[in-house]
């Protein structure tokens, strides 16, 4: 059977798209190097400290604020956020990065590049945008060109954030996939266009990715490229999304 639509397409190129280099770019510190080469460190949030084993954070190293994630995490597994040290429940962090390293995306939903991560807990600097949060804007870039953005709304406030979709001149889309979506429109940021740029110029020369990228004040920070939004396996609703998004990507001879 051939593949048409977008969530049949990623897995196709699960089984046949195995750039070496996407193992670099889903390794959330080794692609910080690689980001930095490409568009400059001004644009990388920056690293406080990596270790083994979730039991060797050195907190009394850390600021009072501060963000841990793992390496090798993926669906927002193993990100907490730390806002004040002195109430942060230390013992509970460990818990969870313990578990958080112990993800395993590669068995989970095939998605190969993760195969070979190192699995690694680290500290980034905290940030915040002026909504008091930090939106998430993900492209979805088909050979180095935006179609498509979602917003990510309220992810450290709710069990469950909100996702709104728009085109690429940032019109609101009527799509809805995984979660719920804001009546609460969030608005066009300022550095829009420089969101695009960025994003545009990250996914240069790769077939399809999501582009996760955050903006503070006009200012574009990287957040992480994504090659299967959602693992290929959610459906959009209407469904005829899933065809239209499929359209967009052009699969390479196997």
């Amino acid at each position: 059977m051939t593949p048409t639509t977008y969530n049949e397409k990623l897995n196709w190129l699960k089984l046949y798209d195995h750039n070496p280099l996407y193992t670099v770019l889903v390794d959330k510190l080794k692609v910080k190097d690689y980001v930095t080469e490409k568009i400059g460190a001004e644009h990388v949030i920056p690293t406080l400290g990596v270790w083994k084993r979730a039991e060797e954070i050195e907190w009394d190293k850390l600021p009072n604020r501060f963000v841990l994630k793992t390496t090798q995490g993926g669906g927002n597994i193993g990100v907490m956020i730390c806002r004040d040290k002195s109430k942060f429940d230390k013992v509970r962090a460990i818990k969870n990065m313990t578990a958080a390293l112990k993800q395993d995306l590669y068995s989970s939903s095939r998605e190969w590049p993760y195969k070979n991560v190192e699995p690694l807990v680290f500290a980034e600097e905290y940030m915040e945008d002026e909504h008091g949060e930090l939106r998430d804007y993900k492209f979805f870039c088909f050979n180095g060109k935006c179609k498509m953005l979602f917003v990510a709304t309220e992810r450290q406030t709710r069990k469950e954030p909100f996702f709104n979709f728009f085109d690429e001149h940032y019109n609101l889309l009527p799509i809805k996939q995984g979660h719920p979506v804001n009546s609460d429109v969030p608005e066009r940021p300022n550095g829009f266009d420089e969101l695009i740029r960025v994003a545009e110029q990250l996914s240069e020369g790769i077939q399809h990715v999501r582009m996760d990228l955050y903006v503070i004040n006009g200012k574009v920070y990287f957040g992480e490229y994504t090659f299967y939004h959602f693992g290929g396996v959610v459906p959009f609703e209407p469904a005829e999304w899933d065809e239209k998004i499929g359209s967009w990507l052009t699969l390479p001879v196997k």
